[in-house]
């Protein structure tokens, strides 16, 4: 009996074994394959080693501990996102809704307060404008306070939002199995705003305490309607003045390939509305010089215009600063069908090429209206002045430039498409760079579904360290 005992105790013992090595195999393979899956999902997450070790870090503060521990039990890559504070972080500023019209934006201010009295930096809160608009200055002391200050800016609104068209609620940030975070204001910028903070938290955490020039991170409204009651409003205070501006950091735009783009320059904003009067009469005539005629006329000679830039831009090559490009965006007249109008009008939205001079293409528009039988209005709505361009010659410039080399970021100067508060910046003779560390992103501004990844947002907060630095601790220059 004492033998047959032994033996059973001895086949449960293997059977035991054998079942325990069965489990352990089956979760290495998941925790094998969920990994795999998890860093080949898509070219947005296709090169996020470092913030694998980023999140971690964030989990617990230990980052050696546990990186050792999430390669031992393999945990997924999103639950390490999810437990992410600055995921979180972001996730919550996302989660404030600020489109226009009409925005609330004291719940953002009541959220920024918060952000800066945890990093022990004085928050101001100015109204240049209106009571409705807000200007949000945190900053954070150099210990050369007589050096031109580094200003980090952001915008705090966003644009509205067609909630039908979106597969996630457009400010709830939710975050797909991807780790893909759905918000507007995800690129255009909220994010480069938490970005900023996120990367001078890691500095203290690295033990960096100051730098020699003194940091302002900005927060303005109003700038997705043009900025005139934001940052236009701002630079003619004195309180602009006394922070003594050597460089401001702005929003650039993601990428799908290719280097990312740093913002030295914008074109030439023109909105013209033209109001062409004519002969009126009844609908059943054939008079000289209707309205509609010079319309038309006018409208022929801006669609002409515009496919020689089309070809400039498709055929040719050329970058986007280096075209003008036209779009009617507006038509208005008549009352009855069978009515003549006395007047039409035409909206056109035009940004010009910074190799264009600006008196000859208005005498061009003019010699159009001339030609086409004249007694025809322009109002500008947006009459936009020559805009500066930032040098790449500069020291800011190339401290910029060597931290994202030293990080592996490829940038190229450009001319930025569309228009940002760096324009009022560089009217006033000070350098601005425009820059959103977004690679492998399918550009979402102002449309549906915008978002940014968690991978790549975290490792934009490591460029930003970088960058920081660097302009931080230039001398005097």
């Amino acid at each position: 009996m004492t033998t047959i005992k032994s033996y059973v105790c001895s086949v449960r013992f293997s059977i035991i074994v054998v079942f325990c090595v069965m489990v352990l195999g089956t979760i290495g393979y998941f925790a094998f394959a969920n990994t795999h899956n998890e860093s080949t999902a898509d070219g947005a997450q296709s090169d996020h080693s470092t913030h694998d070790e980023h999140s971690s870090q964030h989990i617990d503060g230990d980052h050696d501990d546990h990186a050792n521990f999430s390669a031992t039990i393999a945990i997924p890559q999103i639950v390490l996102w999810e437990q992410d504070e600055e995921i979180k972080i972001l996730r919550d500023y996302l989660r404030i809704p600020t489109p226009h019209p009409d925005i609330d934006y004291k719940p953002c201010v009541n959220f920024l307060q918060v952000l800066a009295s945890n990093l022990n930096f004085s928050m101001q809160i100015s109204y240049p404008a209106d009571e409705q608009n807000p200007i949000v200055l945190m900053t954070w002391p150099g210990s050369q306070p007589e050096l031109p200050t580094i200003v980090l800016n952001s915008h705090m609104d966003v644009v509205p939002v067609y909630e039908e068209f979106w597969t996630h609620p457009p400010f709830a940030a939710e975050m797909d199995n991807k780790g893909n975070i759905y918000a507007r204001g995800a690129q255009d910028m909220k994010s480069v705003g938490m970005q900023y903070l996120a990367a001078i938290r890691a500095l203290h955490r690295d033990g960096v305490q100051q730098l020699k020039r003194t940091i302002h991170v900005l927060f303005v409204p109003d700038e997705e309607l043009g900025g005139r009651r934001g940052m236009a409003a701002f630079v003619k205070t004195d309180q602009f003045n006394s922070l003594n501006v050597g460089l401001l950091l702005d929003e650039g735009g993601p990428v799908e390939s290719g280097p990312l783009g740093v913002l030295v320059g914008e074109r030439t904003i023109w909105q013209i509305e033209f109001t062409f009067h004519g002969h009126s009469g009844h609908g059943s005539r054939l008079f000289n010089n209707t309205a509609g005629e010079k319309l038309n006329y006018v409208l022929n000679k801006f669609m002409e215009f515009r496919k020689e830039e089309m070809k400039k831009l498709n055929e040719l090559r050329y970058p986007y600063g280096n075209v003008t490009t036209i779009n009617l965006t507006k038509v208005k007249g008549g009352v009855e069908n069978n009515v003549i109008p006395p007047e039409m009008s035409a909206t056109f939205d035009i940004r010009i090429s910074i190799n264009v001079d600006l008196d000859e293409f208005e005498q061009m528009l003019r010699r159009w209206c001339d030609e086409a039988g004249g007694n025809i209005t322009m109002n500008f709505a947006e009459r936009g002045i020559k805009e500066e361009v930032t040098s790449i010659d500069s020291v800011y410039w190339q401290a910029f430039k060597n931290a994202t080399n030293e990080i592996g970021i490829e940038v190229e100067p450009t001319i930025r498409i569309g228009a940002s508060d760096s324009r009022f910046i560089r009217r006033l003779g000070i350098a601005a760079l425009g820059f959103s560390p977004m690679p492998n992103t399918i550009p979402k501004l102002h449309e549906h579904n915008e978002y940014i990844n968690a991978g790549t947002y975290l490792k934009g907060i490591d460029a930003y360290k970088k960058i920081i630095v660097n302009l931080g601790n230039l001398g005097n220059v």
